[in-house]
């Protein structure tokens, strides 16, 4: 039987305004090596020094913003915070955080896109039609990304549709879909009926971006210029692309077979592609720590995810369990 152990905190965890509350939720069993340790009630920021995630530990808490110190992140490392924005989608960079969630009861699926501050107050409300999917911020904090499910519930479903949008945080410009880009396969202007984005990239400055586009049974990483509004297919079989911090390599998910993918990498100069040593399937967008470490979720056998991460020659290693969408402040 599942227990919770609630224990008063004091000293360490203070807060003004009152104590904050210790939760230890055990796995089956209750065994202390699977509890997941979790403290509740402390505020959140971007601080430049911590590894977000959607905490998926059992209890209230499943489904809200938690964070741990960078160095400290491990299946037996640093006490979870867990504050009380819940998201199904987050992603951070200097200063500016995108929250993705979807409206409880709304049908058609609509989704509240939320921008927020450097100390995660509300700057910014949308609401959009679909499902959250993917999230992402530029590097300098001036544009969000998001991509919504229109329809269909995974990659691996047939006739399933995506919007991916931009909004400028500085100026307050929406853009809801990007699917008026000027994209060029083999020297030509692309036009076909079908065209999906999914998964927007940011380069350093923000004007530089990548994105997937699928048509015609195909996916193509198309590298795209923000200002002129004009994009460039370099590669096929690439979705859910992820540049790295010093822009040298793309990577993303390389579709095996209907409904399986594996991490690979793209370096840019060269145009060949590797794999990192994880040969497990993985459905969803990667992320970079540094230049050498991808992170990424991994669903397990209890139908829950983990973060697990990788180095680009290093055995994969289990993260933080229990959790989901990572991102870095």
């Amino acid at each position: 039987m599942k227990r919770r152990l609630l224990v008063v905190a004091i000293g360490v965890f203070a807060l003004v305004g009152g104590a904050i509350t210790y939760v230890v939720q055990a796995r089956d069993g209750g065994a202390a090596e699977n509890a997941v340790p979790v403290v509740t009630g402390q505020p959140m920021g971007l601080d430049g020094r911590t590894l977000f995630f959607r905490n998926l530990a059992d209890g209230p808490d499943s489904g809200k913003l938690a964070a741990v110190p960078i160095g400290s992140a491990g299946p037996e490392g640093s006490v979870r915070r867990v504050g009380e924005l819940r998201c199904d989608r987050f992603a951070a960079a200097r200063g500016t955080a995108v929250c993705l969630r979807l409206k409880a009861g709304s049908l058609p699926p609509l989704t509240e896109l939320i921008v927020l501050d450097a100390n995660l107050r509300e700057r910014h409300r949308e609401t959009l039609p679909g499902t959250p999917s993917r999230a992402r911020v530029s590097p300098d904090g001036r544009i969000v990304n998001w991509t919504l499910f229109v329809s269909g519930d995974s990659y691996a479903a047939t006739g399933f549709s995506t919007r991916t949008g931009l909004y400028e945080v500085d100026t307050g410009k929406l853009l809801k879909s990007v699917e008026e880009l000027a994209v060029f396969v083999d020297g030509k202007r692309y036009f076909a009926a079908d065209v999906n984005y999914w998964g927007i990239t940011f380069g350093a400055d923000g004007n530089k971006f990548y994105v997937t586009m699928a048509s015609k049974g195909k996916t193509y990483l198309v590298e795209a210029d923000y200002r002129s509004y004009r994009g460039t297919a370099i590669a096929e079989n690439v979705e859910c692309p992820s540049l790295s911090p010093d822009g040298r390599r793309i990577a993303y998910k390389e579709k095996v077979s209907n409904g399986v993918w594996r991490l690979a990498v793209l370096d840019l100069a060269t145009r060949r592609s590797t794999h990192p040593p994880e040969t497990r399937s993985i459905d969803d967008q990667p992320v970079w720590q540094g230049n050498a470490t991808l992170l990424y979720p991994i669903r397990t056998a209890g139908n829950t995810l983990d973060i697990w991460s990788v180095g680009l020659t290093t055995a994969p290693k289990l993260l933080i369990p229990k959790a989901t969408s990572p991102s870095f402040s």
